[in-house]
């Protein structure tokens, strides 16, 4: 049973970073230096504060998550300061259980959480070289409409928007 639900203060953010290292550890293994990859605890509080962080229970564990976070007026994406584009975030699924509808529906409540609160388009970016990565967005409805050199980042990022209708 797959249950989707924000973020409870009572949740380990231990845990949770944890199954984001597990998520991100195929794309280290590519030499992409997500900040998911080796993120601390304390990192993940200070990427969620100010979004609305969701988490994936599948048979009562702990299986995914994603972060949706309101249009970001200093960032250095410049597509992310557009006013009425919401992001999509810190995405991730426990590996051993990827493959079964679990990324999906985490998008899919990001998608309603960012309607709900008014925004008509809803962006991500992920590595270039991710290229398994931009084919899963582009089949979700997702289309590049930039790029991004994040800072310290060993690789350029594919921009990507989808309208929410």
């Amino acid at each position: 049973m797959l249950l989707i639900r924000q973020l409870d203060p009572a949740d380990s953010l231990a845990h949770l970073t944890s199954l984001l290292h597990r998520a991100y550890a195929h794309l280290a293994a590519m030499g992409l230096n997500y900040t998911a990859v080796d993120q601390t605890a304390e990192t993940t509080a200070r990427r969620i504060e100010g979004g609305h962080c969701l988490v994936a229970e599948y048979g009562g564990e702990l299986a995914g998550t994603v972060l949706a976070k309101p249009t970001d007026a200093a960032s250095e994406c410049e597509y992310f300061t557009r006013d009425g584009v919401a992001t999509l975030r810190q995405f991730a699924v426990e590996p051993r259980l990827q493959g079964r509808g679990i990324g999906l529906a985490l998008i899919r409540a990001c998608e309603a959480w960012a309607r709900e609160h008014g925004f008509g388009e809803l962006a991500l970016d992920t590595a270039e070289p991710a290229t398994h990565l931009v084919r899963l967005y582009s089949r979700l409805g997702f289309s590049a409409v930039g790029h991004v050199q994040w800072p310290g980042k060993v690789y350029r990022s594919v921009v990507m928007s989808k309208t929410l209708r």
